[in-house]
């Protein structure tokens, strides 16, 4: 219960997408009534959709980290990792950036830890591949892509310099289409400031076990998308797997051995391993909410964007899928859903249709499909970054400037060596 003169303390676990949202949309709702406290481990908003262009020197990283202490006025915002839960004390701990181990009640709690990668039982994944979730992975991949080709360049022995120039991206879905569509722009740019390194001898492959690209989405969508990345060069291989990854390169499911110094794991996300710890259900890691994303038995716990499975009411018996354009939308709703928990207004069932997709090729490439029309080329260029300039919270104009930048000049392709390998290995434990 709520002690008497108490503002009722909310507390949001996780500022991505759907934690965002949930807490700026409980901020205006609540308008001081009450106390929002969001826990999350940056100080900033990760909008993820444009990583791929902080990756290949488009984008500076700080237009797609959106500061949380000026977006998020009213909410009070405490740096850490939530590492347990106790639901029937209503208690969350969690380790601060130094180490310390704190705890905090609740009146109502938001779960939005999000997800983190996901990792197959392959030899050599852990050590080998880096993926592709935070500014740091971001900003090593860039130096990283320069930086082979700059070997290359100085190398004599050709197959050390056809494996530094050879990239591989393993998963075809938003992520990994999108790296690999940058990334091989990125390259082959630097490849042609450089001595002794011909554009032609880059080579990329993008690798999914699944039948075609985008798996789940438009198959318009996906060949227009397949047919721009066939048309620069790069080599799609569908229903194709790692079965080994190594210093040397890897072993693909086809029997080919590709010599390579660069793998990058956009394999996919699984759901983060604090939901597991809760106790309650869950269906393929995610946490069992009903239409109101409320936990069953626990009407003062909410859970919302990748952790939580939403039915979807679109598509009866089916859960919503793990997309941007969900969680925004499910942060926003479970706000109005813990706004009615306390008598201010009424809850409403999660219902939403996808509105289309948008996938980001670099330069005037793209393929979007709006309200389901299908775009290629400069329109769907267009649509794109539209729809990023509309969704992304803050840095529009600084995101649009650097977008005019980069169509007038020539990249500055600088290794600056700010992340070590070291740095960003692959893990899965981190929200």
């Amino acid at each position: 219960m709520t002690e008497p003169n108490r503002r009722p303390r909310i507390v949001v676990v996780g500022a991505g997408f759907a934690g965002f949202h949930a807490a700026r949309e409980l901020e205006r709702l609540a308008r001081g009534r009450a106390e929002i406290v969001v826990i999350n481990p940056t100080d900033y908003f990760l909008y993820l959709p444009l990583l791929p262009e902080v990756a290949s020197g488009v984008l500076d990283p700080r237009q797609v980290s959106v500061p949380l202490s000026r977006t998020l006025r009213d909410a009070c915002l405490t740096l850490g990792t939530v590492d347990g839960v106790d639901l029937d004390t209503r208690t969350v701990s969690y380790v601060d950036p130094e180490e310390g181990r704190h705890e905090i009640t609740y009146d109502r709690l938001v779960l939005a830890p999000g997800s983190v990668n996901k990792l197959l039982p392959i030899p050599g994944v852990n050590e080998y591949a880096h993926g592709f979730r935070s500014v740091g992975e971001a900003l090593y991949l860039r130096d990283h892509l320069i930086g082979q080709i700059e070997l290359a360049s100085a190398c004599n022995d050709s197959a050390e310099r056809e494996a530094r120039c050879t990239f591989v991206v393993v998963g075809a879905g938003y992520t990994g289409t999108e790296v690999a569509a940058q990334g091989q722009l990125l390259t082959k740019q630097v490849a042609g400031t450089k001595n002794g390194v011909d554009e032609s001898q880059v080579r990329w492959l993008l690798v999914d076990v699944a039948d075609r690209l985008l798996p789940g989405l438009d198959p318009r969508l996906a060949a227009t998308t397949e047919r721009t990345l066939r048309k620069r060069g790069v080599e799609v291989r569908t229903g194709t797997s790692v079965e080994k990854a190594t210093a040397d390169g890897v072993q693909l499911s086809d029997g080919e051995f590709v010599p390579t110094k660069t793998l990058v794991w956009c394999v996919g996300v699984r759901p983060d391993p604090l939901i597991e710890s809760l106790g309650e259900p869950t269906e393929k890691g995610r946490l069992v909410v009903d239409e109101y994303l409320s936990v069953p038995g626990r009407p003062e716990v909410f859970a919302c964007g990748d952790s939580a499975a939403v039915p979807d009411l679109t598509r009866p018996g089916q859960v919503t899928a793990m997309t941007a354009q969900h969680a925004e939308r499910q942060g926003k709703a479970v706000a109005r859903n813990v706004a009615a928990s306390f008598g201010d207004g009424r809850p409403k069932p999660y219902k939403h249709h996808d509105l289309g997709f948008v996938v980001d090729l670099g330069g005037l490439s793209a393929a979007a499909n709006p309200l389901g029309v299908a775009l290629a080329g400069a329109p769907a260029a267009a649509v794109t970054k539209g729809y990023h300039l509309l969704s992304v919270p803050a840095n529009r104009i600084r995101i649009a400037t650097d977008w005019a930048l980069d169509a007038l000049l020539r990249r500055q392709v600088v290794k600056l060596g700010l992340v070590a390998p070291s740095a960003v290995p692959l893990e899965s434990d981190q929200q």
